[in-house]
């Protein structure tokens, strides 16, 4: 199978930013997540958060993850976020603005909640736009555009893509462990929890060492390491697309920042 063929049946599925490569959807939206840390206002990070969203929604699956991120997990991070810093503020840089809340000798004002607000939607744009990459790219996928575009040595990315794929195997032999603790009868309740979470330590250990003793020899045997290049199976290529992809992303960048004028 020549390079494109694999590259074409590798592809064959997937939609959307999907097929965009994993550089290209951590590039784009790069500049505009540096920018938000230094702005101050409300509008422009308002603006990054809704036009991440909508690329989220429109370049992935609409599946429960998505969703929840999008529904759950920013907005609560944003009204942690503004409450924590409305909270906190300094009284002295918002002296002059209305009160809301008084609480003895403390009161919370107009000026705290923006300062408090702006900050959790600085942070939820960053999020949102960190999310585009994150959440539509394999971590295989990441490790390889890496090695192959960026020029990182091999043994640095594929050791990396060693370690991420010992995440899901550990979760499977911890349902392992867990159905065999119930099998031998062990009893739930809240008491229990520590002890029973404490038994799976052990296993959970002793099969890690196994496992990495397992793909240290794999490595072995086939010569990871012996020289300064390695043939590559999967290709991850930069195409036109991925530049058309980060030259919208920065122009979109450029022009909220230019209409807006946060700076």
């Amino acid at each position: 199978m020549t390079a494109v063929a694999e590259v074409a049946a590798r592809e064959e599925g997937r939609r959307g930013l999907a097929v965009v490569n994993p550089l290209a959807k951590f590039a784009g939206p790069l500049p505009a997540m540096i920018a938000l840390v230094f702005v101050r206002d409300l509008t422009s990070p308002l603006v990054f958060l809704v036009l991440a969203s909508l690329v989220l929604l429109l370049g992935t699956r609409f599946t429960r993850r998505v969703v929840g991120i999008l529904i759950g997990v920013i907005p609560a991070a944003t009204v942690v976020v503004a409450v924590g810093f409305a909270l906190w503020v300094d009284p002295e840089r918002v002296e002059g603005t209305s009160e809301v809340l008084r609480v003895g000798d403390w009161a919370l004002t107009e000026g705290a909640l923006a300062i408090g607000l702006a900050t959790g939607l600085r942070l939820a744009a960053i999020m949102t736009l960190a999310f585009i990459g994150g959440l539509t790219t394999e971590g295989s996928d990441l490790v390889r555009a890496l090695v192959q575009q960026l020029r990182v040595p091999y043994r640095i990315g594929y050791a990396a893509l060693a370690a991420i794929r010992f995440v899901p195997r550990f979760g499977h032999e911890l349902a392992v462990i867990r159905q065999a603790h119930r099998i031998r009868g062990a009893r739930g309740g809240v008491l229990s929890a520590p002890a029973r979470w404490a038994g799976y330590v052990v296993p959970l250990l002793a099969g890690a060492i196994r496992h990495a003793e397992r793909v240290a020899l794999a490595m072995d045997a086939r010569a990871f390491g012996a020289h300064p290049d390695r043939t590559e199976r999967h290709r991850v290529p930069w195409r036109r697309r991925d530049t058309v992809f980060v030259a919208l992303c920065w122009a979109v960048s450029a022009a909220v920042f230019v209409v807006v004028r946060p700076f």
